[in-house]
């Protein structure tokens, strides 16, 4: 015990010095901690500005939760447009007509045929033979781009023309 009594009277001066280096040490630590935590508070108080008294929890499920309910939204919107979309395929989507004549004798173009098809090339080819005696008017089904009866060149015609068609 004496001889750390010694050591410290005989070192006492570099001891003192060591310590108050240490303290100065501290302090510079203690300086820096407490800019850091003012830093952090300043940038705690510009997140919560404009809140009106909620704190960020509360903003942060609110935003999810209207997330959650635009998702749903969405998803029935793409619903509704694949229900649409479904429709609109079945829909007359591709026109033909040609006008022509029948007879020799008549003096106008007053028959026609005309092509009336859907996005999947189903329809109807709808015929008008005009003379001057009588009008017959018929249709031929048409089933993917074909017709299980024969047809006249313009139904042909109006049927290729249809079918090629290109649809928005």
């Amino acid at each position: 015990m004496e001889q750390i009594i010694e050591f410290l009277n005989e070192y006492n001066v570099f001891i003192t010095i060591g310590l108050i280096i240490l303290v100065f040490i501290l302090i510079i630590i203690l300086i820096i901690s407490l800019v850091s935590t003012s830093k952090m508070k300043d940038k705690y108080r510009k997140i919560m500005k404009g809140t009106n008294n909620k704190n960020l929890e509360e903003l942060l499920v609110s935003s999810l939760d209207k997330i959650d309910n635009m998702e749903e939204i969405t998803n029935e919107v793409k619903d509704m447009c694949n229900k649409t979309s479904n429709k609109v395929s079945s829909c007359v989507q591709k026109v033909a007509m040609q006008r022509y004549k029948a007879f020799e004798d008549i003096g106008s173009d007053l028959s026609y045929s005309i092509a009336l098809l859907d996005g999947r090339n189903n329809g109807v080819i709808i015929t008008s033979i005009y003379s001057r005696n009588e009008s017959i008017t018929y249709a031929k089904p048409i089933d993917d781009g074909i017709s299980r009866y024969d047809l006249s060149q313009e139904e042909n015609n109006v049927l290729h023309q249809a079918v090629n068609t290109n649809k928005e």
